[in-house]
């Protein structure tokens, strides 16, 4: 009897999936598609990378250990039809090193993947298509997919995170690199460099601590605040930096430039007018088609210049900022196509132009103004 009862016990057990194991929920139908759901547990690993074919969410720090569901999705004609195709599917897990790896099936079929996990050092992120969220992690994060938004916050390391296609937010992270096929990118708080370029689609950056680079085919940038360099170029758009302790190198093909406050700036416009206020250090400011207007801030003020093919040039400085000015206008029609506050800077005719050249406020670095068509100010702020 007791044999016989242990042999009854051993097939019983036999009979139950090990606890790292997934197991399979029923198939329910949700329209045209059928559905079944694998659970599973895994030890807790410092890593943990992601083999989908689908979306893909990431919860980490949230659990003592790994938790996973996996649901697969068929389009089929019936029930019968739908567990016939997914009986040939399965969620593998498998350990390499300090690193989980959870691979979810490809084929006829879509997975979307959801895990809860405890404190992650580096989660990567592979799926052929579909959106990724991932949040919590306390190292590196790296997704990459071929098509879908990508969401991501409280990540205390690198960010990479590449979509074919999508938008992409982050709340915040160490540093940052992404790129995105066609899509926005809106980020909060980086306390280090960030990357960023899409094919098309505005770029919102709160903070970045570091150096910056934003990059978009077509589509406005707006900065609110850069700790160091900032570099940004549009294809056509509004570009506003509103902050920068570092240089401003902004580029636009068609559109505005708008720099509040900068340690320097050398920004470019094929059509848009240029505002750029409280600058430090040197600019380098041209536009083919628009206004100029440009407050100087005490610093260390450099050799500056400013250029219009077609548009009006302002000028502001301020009692406590010495430059010596070199401007000259094409357009010799009047005298009064250079206007100037200071009486050091003489006004005259030189052949086909109008040039004014003299020291401001005791002299100082030079500032050559140039324009094409319009009028030159030069006023006392």
């Amino acid at each position: 009897m007791r044999r016989s009862a242990l042999s009854s016990v051993l097939i019983i057990l036999g009979l139950l999936p090990p606890p790292s194991a997934s197991q399979q929920a029923g198939v329910t139908r949700v329209g045209n598609r059928f559905e079944r759901d694998f659970h599973g547990t895994a030890p807790a690993s410092r890593r943990l990378r992601i083999n989908a074919h689908g979306p893909v969410t990431v919860q980490a720090g949230v659990s003592n250990n790994l938790q996973y569901t996996v649901r697969l999705s068929v389009q089929a004609r019936t029930e019968n039809e739908a567990r016939s195709v997914m009986q040939r599917y399965s969620v593998r897990q498998e350990t390499k090193g300090d690193t989980l790896v959870l691979t979810a099936p490809a084929g006829p079929v879509i997975s979307t993947v959801f895990v809860k996990a405890p404190h992650l050092e580096h989660v990567i992120v592979s799926t052929s298509d579909g959106p990724v969220e991932a949040s919590g992690v306390d190292g590196a994060l790296e997704v990459d997919t071929g098509g879908g938004e990508i969401n991501a916050d409280r990540v205390r390391g690198d960010c990479k995170l590449v979509t074919g296609g999508g938008d992409i937010r982050v709340g915040s992270c160490g540093s940052l690199q992404c790129s995105s096929g066609a899509g926005r990118i809106s980020v909060g708080t980086v306390p280090g460099a960030a990357v960023m370029e899409t094919v098309g689609g505005d770029i919102v950056i709160s903070e970045v601590g570091g150096i910056l680079r934003a990059e978009t085919g077509g589509g406005g940038i707006h900065v609110a605040r850069a700790g160091a360099a900032v570099n940004v170029s549009t294809g056509g758009g509004q570009i506003v930096v509103e902050r920068a302790a570092g240089i401003v190198t902004a580029r636009n093909l068609a559109g505005p430039v708008k720099v509040g406050a900068a340690a320097g700036v050398q920004c470019e416009s094929a059509s848009g007018g240029i505002n750029v206020s409280n600058i430090t250090g040197a600019m380098r400011v041209s536009t083919s088609v628009g206004n100029i207007m440009a407050s100087l801030l005490s610093g260390k003020l450099t050799e500056s210049f400013l250029a219009t093919g077609n548009g009006d040039i302002t000028v502001f400085i301020p009692s406590n900022v010495g430059v010596n000015i070199r401007a000259q206008n094409d357009m010799a029609d009047t005298m009064r196509r250079i206007a100037v506050d200071f009486p050091g800077v003489q006004v005259r005719r030189q052949g086909r132009l109008i040039v004014a050249e003299g020291p401001v406020n005791g002299g100082g670095p030079l500032l050559q103004i140039s324009a094409t068509v319009g009028t030159i100010f030069i006023r006392k702020q």
